[in-house]
């Protein structure tokens, strides 16, 4: 089968076109023919190693982190989907590979695809949908009336957050460009700040929940201010702690690392009489069935801003990597 294969870290390298073997599945896994793969921030920093500290994959590895596809194999023990399933996931972590036509993906890790959406729309959910369940319902547990600051609105979080956090009852502040305000308005952001003209420092007071995802350390302090007594502030950005260490079952070296690295954030918490947590996202099947019936419900709308074809994967990850997307960018694999 094609690949899209890192073979060695760096930012100045791009991805192989390569002929692979197609992956053999163990009992619990199938085998999916893959027709998209969403494209992530996160599958550029896989490439240039900035995660091999707790992400330690041997180059040669297949790249690319969101799908949606057919289940085309099952393993022995598999008892949640069959062949011909029309499936979709962030594959677990040591699994990536969805730059591919093929990828073994553990059951637990893959939901069906909701009925009212392509492939390609599909394939543009998984990530930001479970980064956006797990910090806004799995940590931040919000609540109807609460105020939540989603950074980047108009980013593939940002825009997924925006809608889960509405149908969650809560009053949502972001930021964005002048341009992109009333659209993120559309998605449901209550106030939306300028973040090249406007200081949402000046703007906002009191806020429940910070979801943070701009790494300016100036931003990072800010972000604690507006929070109120007790809020929370969940970074996608780090610094990593030793509790996301301690949760991955990194050793000993490494949380005291972290332990060094979160310190001034830490800190930074503790003078607001807030808390402070790192997200790293994990796949989880369960979660993305719930963000299914969302889907198939009308609740939460995909937004995609750029189709490419399979052969131009280097050019779909340079374009996340400008920062310029609205919403999410899709490859079309099959």
């Amino acid at each position: 089968m094609k690949a899209f294969v890192v073979k060695k870290y760096g930012k100045k390298e791009t991805l192989h076109l390569t002929d692979v073997s197609v992956p053999a599945i163990k009992e619990n896994e199938v085998l999916v023919q893959i027709h998209s793969a969403g494209v992530n921030l996160l599958d550029s920093i896989m490439k240039w190693g900035n995660f091999k500290l707790f992400l330690p994959y041997k180059t040669p590895f297949v790249n690319g982190h969101d799908m949606a596809g057919v289940v085309t194999k099952v393993g022995s023990k598999v008892s949640r989907f069959k062949i011909g399933d029309e499936v979709y996931s962030r594959v677990g972590d040591h699994r990536i590979g969805t730059f591919a036509q093929y990828i073994a993906v553990d059951e637990g890790d893959l939901a069906l695809k909701p009925q009212n959406l392509t492939m390609d729309q599909a394939a543009s959910i998984p990530l930001v949908g479970l980064t956006a369940w797990q910090a806004l319902v799995e940590i931040g547990n919000v609540k109807k009336g609460q105020k939540i600051f989603i950074q980047a609105g108009s980013g593939g979080v940002g825009t997924f957050a925006i809608q889960l956090a509405k149908h969650l009852g809560a009053y949502v502040a972001t930021t964005t460009s002048a341009a992109n305000a009333d659209w993120v308005k559309k998605l449901g952001a209550d106030i939306v700040i300028d973040y090249k003209t406007e200081d949402f420092e000046t703007k906002l007071k009191d806020y429940d929940l910070v979801l943070h995802s701009n790494r300016d350390p100036k931003v990072l302090e800010k972000s604690f201010r507006i929070l109120k007594s007790g809020g929370q502030l969940i970074s996608l950005v780090g610094p990593p702690t030793p509790e996301f260490a301690a949760e991955i079952g990194l050793p000993w070296y490494l949380k005291l690392l972290m332990k060094l690295l979160s310190s001034g954030a830490k800190k930074k918490a503790k003078k607001a009489n807030s808390s402070f947590r790192f997200l790293f996202m994990r796949a989880d099947g369960n979660q993305l069935g719930k963000i299914t019936s969302l889907i198939e419900s009308g609740v939460i709308k995909p937004v995609i801003d750029k189709l490419f074809a399979f052969e131009q994967t280097n050019d779909a990850l340079s374009y996340v990597e400008s920062g310029r997307a609205k919403g999410k960018v899709v490859i079309k694999v099959k």
